[in-house]
């Protein structure tokens, strides 16, 4: 099992992409990169954690709010989904991971289903 990292922001369809990958994966611990329009609105089938970021700010405060969000929180074996929201967030999310130090794989949904790429 590993810890899903995915964010969840702009992007038409991509909510359903990211309950799927929710619903279908065995995961240890879901985080949620969003903003308090998701964290109001969207529903998953398990139990999550909700990181709320202002992905409007400068790019040094996303990176950083995402490391306070998950430090000390993920395991070993950790899958990212980026389906969902813009250049900017992934960019913050892959940025703090590699100050952190964390390796990871990327997890999707496929025509075969949950697969990691």
């Amino acid at each position: 099992m590993a810890d899903l990292v995915a964010v969840l922001s702009v992007g038409k369809g991509t909510w359903g992409h990211v309950g799927r990958l929710i619903a279908d994966g065995t995961w240890d611990n879901i985080f949620l990169i969003t903003n308090e329009f998701g964290r109001e609105k969207f529903t998953a089938e398990k139990q999550v954690t909700m990181m709320v970021v202002d992905s409007r700010g400068p790019m040094e405060d996303l990176i950083n709010s995402i490391q306070e969000h998950l430090k000390g929180k993920l395991g070993k074996d950790v899958a990212i989904n980026l389906i969902s929201g813009d250049g900017k967030e992934h960019m913050a999310l892959l940025a703090a991971l590699n100050r952190m130090g964390v390796t990871f794989s990327l997890a999707a949904l496929t025509k075969e289903g949950l697969k990691t790429l």
